[in-house]
């Protein structure tokens, strides 16, 4: 999966570019899901069947005639929502703490925008014509349709594991090091490794001390069998 992260403050508009942004992604032939961080402590609206149901279930899941949502009494990572999304392409609104994919920074000046693009993680920032202090090789852009452009053609998304095998500190300098054009997301060794783990469809990042484990484990018993040769394995697996 692809992903691009619009951050900003408090009021700046994030919803409103993520709207556009999505919009502007359909026009190139890329249905992108979303998905919002907040900071607001109930999701769904008070008196509703769903809120009904939740007081009293540790999740909820609802079913219409043209949509569904599923609701759980609990934060859930970005890892454990990726596969329920359903598609390729993934806005994320807000969660300035993600440090695994590139950014679009809204911003009202340049104070906001030094301040959110401190971490190398921004392509862009969307903000007033003319603003100054913006980070070397940062464009500030006021077109919606070129901020989607641009981020159909360089979204990425890492794992966030910071298991160093890639040689970085951690994802957010592997990340950093993508956006500058120094890198490519195909580095992540987790997700690129010897040995690969999908869920309907969505790969699994493996840590490559835990891939060598299950590997060395899988080898282990496939020797047992009557038949087997080393080469490309391949196993399916329902639940």
């Amino acid at each position: 999966m692809r992903a691009v992260n619009v951050v900003g403050f408090k009021d700046t508009g994030k919803t409103t570019l993520c709207v556009e942004l999505i919009r502007g992604l359909a026009a190139l032939g890329v249905d992108a899901a979303a998905l919002k961080f907040t900071h607001q402590a109930g999701l769904d609206k008070p008196g509703t069947d769903t809120a009904k149901l939740f007081e009293v279930s540790p999740s909820v899941a609802a079913v219409g005639g043209s949509e569904s949502a599923l609701f759980w009494r609990a934060k859930k990572s970005l890892a454990d929502i990726l596969p329920l999304l359903g598609q390729d392409m993934l806005v994320v609104e807000g969660g300035k703490s993600l440090m695994v994919m590139p950014r679009i920074v809204i911003a009202r000046n340049a104070a906001e925008a030094g301040e959110l693009c401190a971490d190398g993680l921004a392509l862009a920032v969307y903000g007033p014509d003319g603003m100054d202090g913006v980070p070397d090789g940062v464009p500030v852009m006021r077109d919606v349709r070129e901020l989607a452009r641009m981020a159909s053609g360089r979204a990425f998304l890492l794992p966030g594991l910071d298991c160093g095998a890639c040689g970085r500190t951690d994802c957010r300098a592997l990340a950093a090091q993508i956006v500058a054009g120094q890198a490519r997301a195909c580095e992540c060794v987790s997700l690129a490794g010897e040995m690969s783990v999908t869920v309907n469809g969505v790969p699994l990042p493996l840590n490559p001390f835990v891939a060598r484990i299950f590997r060395a484990g899988i080898t282990a018993m496939l020797r047992e069998l009557k038949g087997y040769a080393p080469g490309d394995v391949r196993i399916s697996l329902r639940e």
